[in-house]
């Protein structure tokens, strides 16, 4: 094994270890801010979803926010969302992609801090094989029917989306789903599967989407399509509904505290434009 190899586990694990002081941190003061958390069972068509489940402190009703977590799932960093969206006034609602696989976390967090896409990317397949356009549809509908029945959220403002990596694809499709019922719909880091050449390419969705939408881009991902920002901003802006987009400085994954790349200052700066979207949004 090279050095460069020892320095850059070590420099990950360091940043694990980081994240998951940070985390506990982020806890403790949404417990003394009130925040109540439920682990929770959503009936879908295919089975039960577990999920997080995350209510302010107060009388209530309050605007809900359904979470979309990344390739790693419902895990303590995804659920910090959620717990922080509570402290900011809306019930949150974590869901796991990947409940007909696994159930919990998708990994340990020793195996998340050393794993490499390149090299143990097959492990993913057997959760990612399963979650095709009819999959995902179904769980968004129904999560969202979940949330939306919640006697703590609120029936006279919008709901609103938001997601991770992957999850930024299922935030324009849930926009689209329930143009009726979602306002507004927040992305981090969505990679550049949101714009292709394809008939499904989830950008194309932009006519049926009433939704404000914000999309935060990672500047390694706009370096391989430079024009992706610019692309959503006019298919949004050709469907009558102009979108946000904007390249943050920083890399895949810079959001969660879990991450290697986690950047605090840009993850700031995204959390300031999530509450700001979330308050224009869910009217």
């Amino acid at each position: 094994m090279c050095d460069s190899d020892i320095n850059r586990r070590a420099f990950t694990a360091a940043s694990v270890a980081a994240g998951a002081v940070m985390i506990a941190a982020s806890t403790a003061h949404a417990q003394a801010a009130g925040v109540t958390e439920a682990d929770v069972q959503i009936k879908t068509a295919d089975g039960m979803t577990d999920a997080a489940l995350y209510t302010p402190k107060g009388k209530g009703p309050f605007p809900g926010v359904l979470i979309f977590t990344d390739i790693f799932g419902l895990r303590p960093a995804s659920r910090d969302v959620g717990r922080r969206l509570a402290m900011n006034g809306y019930v949150a609602l974590v869901t796991n992609p990947f409940y007909r696989t696994k159930k919990g976390a998708l990994m340990e967090p020793a195996v998340q801090a050393t794993f490499n896409f390149a090299k143990d990317g097959a492990m993913l397949q057997p959760h990612l094989s399963v979650l095709n356009p009819e999959a995902t549809t179904r769980d968004e509908l129904a999560w969202l029917a979940y949330l939306d029945g919640l006697p703590q959220v609120s029936k006279k403002v919008k709901l609103g989306v938001d997601g991770y990596c992957m999850g930024g694809p299922r935030v324009v499709q849930a926009t689209a789903l329930r143009a009726d019922r979602v306002g507004a719909g927040m992305t981090s880091h969505p990679g550049n599967s949101l714009v292709s050449d394809k008939a499904d390419s989830p950008h194309l969705l932009a006519p049926k989407i009433k939704a404000k939408t914000f999309f935060a881009i990672a500047q390694n991902d706009a370096a391989q399509m430079p024009d992706i920002g610019d692309k959503l901003k006019a298919a949004y802006a050709a469907a009558g509904n102009p979108c946000g987009a904007e390249v943050y400085k920083a890399a895949h994954g810079w959001t969660m505290p879990d991450s290697a790349v986690y950047n605090k200052e840009e993850a700031e700066r995204a959390w300031v434009q999530r509450l700001a979207i979330y308050k224009a949004g869910l009217v």
